[in-house]
């Protein structure tokens, strides 16, 4: 069955949507799972972590290779998840993550700033005029974030397959759209689109374990194979292609892995 990724804004009800749809689908639905998973590699709070996803990404300036390090742990922690199929996630760059797998239906859930100045209000006991100042404060820390550590508008609706304004169409409509869509043929698994998610695990696995070597590499999916791309010289290529063996057994997984080294 396809993975679903939820993307949204505070107070707009994208939480309940997901939660609503995994119950709807019997599916696992997760979210702050992947902070934690990426708090532990990090060895930093949860706490700190998810500060600095709504606050202050600058913090992983502190850390050698600190944003690379963190995408690098996130992404493994997502495609563990989601490789297994029949979840839902909820949450900052799910479609960031899964890019190229069709079975991945990406959704942008929207909702009317009042409504959400409303919900604040109701939730914090502030007045209209901080609940509004709380969200457009929130709203512009998440795009920062997404913009700074992937490099991606998470407004862009081109990155979604379903965008849906839960003041047109309440919260159980909204499920039921995107319960309808897992039917649809376009979004069924196929031994392809199951070894575009099996690729991206695997570089998502030889990322992080490259990186105690070289914490600047990047390994990632190109027209079917897996490339690592790392400054060095043709030693280091011999000692990388080692580290991987170690890593996986290309052979039983079934990837071609392509080595790209630059001096520069």
């Amino acid at each position: 069955m396809p993975v679903i990724t939820i993307s949204r804004g505070a107070y707009s009800s994208g939480r309940e949507v997901a939660e609503k749809l995994a119950a709807k689908l019997r599916y696992e639905c997760f979210s702050r799972e992947i902070i934690l998973s990426a708090s532990k590699l990090f060895n930093i709070p949860e706490m700190t972590l998810i500060r600095a996803v709504h606050d202050a990404p600058s913090v992983f300036d502190r850390f050698s290779y600190g944003k690379q390090r963190y995408v690098a742990y996130v992404r493994q922690a997502m495609l563990e998840t989601a490789r297994k199929d029949n979840v839902v996630y909820h949450g900052l760059a799910g479609q960031y993550f899964l890019r190229g797998v069709p079975h991945v239906i990406k959704v942008r859930i929207l909702a009317h700033l009042d409504d959400r100045v409303a919900e604040e209000m109701r939730q914090k006991y502030v007045s209209a005029e901080e609940a509004r100042r709380a969200i457009l404060k929130d709203d512009e820390a998440r795009a920062r974030w997404s913009q700074y550590i992937f490099g991606i508008n998470t407004s862009d609706p081109s990155l979604y397959d379903l965008v849906l304004n839960v003041r047109s169409a309440t919260i159980d409509e909204a499920v039921d759209i995107i319960a309808g869509a897992v039917d649809l043929p376009c979004f069924q698994p196929t031994v392809e689109s199951r070894k575009a998610m099996h690729r991206l695990h695997i570089a998502a696995r030889l990322q992080v374990g490259l990186m105690e070597e070289i914490p600047s590499i990047k390994v990632d999916v190109e027209n079917g194979k897996i490339v690592v791309v790392a400054k060095g010289h043709w030693a280091q290529g011999k000692m990388l292609l080692a580290k991987i063996d170690q890593l996986i057994d290309v052979e039983k997984e079934q990837v071609r892995i392509e080595m790209k080294l630059s001096n520069r």
